[in-house]
């Protein structure tokens, strides 16, 4: 798939003044820091479309983002960072859940996991919450360039094998480097199936 437009649309903290739009929206969530907006900016091609930051916790709103004028891209707010107060992470985990969860246009969620950690105990409690809810998601591998082949190999293995202690199934799984561009061609041809699936309903 081409990206030939993407545009920032609106951003806001209530799923009821999402765009009133019948569009698919693929939604990308995980920790804290785990390269969501550099992901979104490289699977767009615009350097800048979602603002990047070193500081984690930094998105605090739904963002959406208007793909070639026929599908959404929203980019939701980290889950987990510690940091913040803890009314202020039940407000955000509320935000999230309930776009989730409400969402109808939601067609799929992307759960980021940062390739460079051990399997982390939030990102698993929430991809159990995902199966508990039975939420259409997929599974992406960020920053795979800072690890050497072999490492990112036993790393990945290693978050499966968790996974597979509870699932029977593994969802898709993508692996990606907003650095070098890997993964963008498969996430976006994953993407382009979907909708071409939806246009045949």
């Amino acid at each position: 798939m081409l990206i030939k437009t993407a545009e920032f649309k609106i951003s806001n903290s209530d799923v009821t003044k999402c765009p009133a739009t019948n569009f698919p929206e693929y939604a990308f969530i995980g920790r804290s820091n785990v390269g969501k907006s550099s992901l979104i900016n490289m699977l767009t091609g615009r350097k800048s479309l979602a603002k990047t930051s070193s500081t984690p916790g930094k998105t605090l709103l739904i963002n959406h983002f208007l793909i070639n004028n026929s599908w959404y891209i929203v980019d939701l707010p980290g889950y987990g960072y510690a940091a913040r107060s803890k009314s202020s992470r039940a407000e955000i985990d509320k935000m999230i859940k309930s776009y989730i969860l409400t969402r109808q246009e939601m067609t799929s969620l992307f759960v980021l996991i940062d390739s460079r950690h051990e399997p982390q105990k939030v990102d698993m409690e929430f991809i159990h919450w995902l199966g508990e809810n039975g939420v259409p998601f997929a599974i992406v591998f960020t920053k795979l360039d800072k690890l050497g082949v072999n490492v990112a190999k036993q790393k990945i293995e290693l978050y499966k094998q968790h996974l597979l202690e509870e699932w029977e199934e593994l969802p898709p799984i993508f692996y990606t480097s907003s650095v070098d561009n890997r993964g963008k061609v498969e996430l976006l041809d994953y993407i382009d199936s979907i909708n071409e699936q939806l246009k045949e309903k």
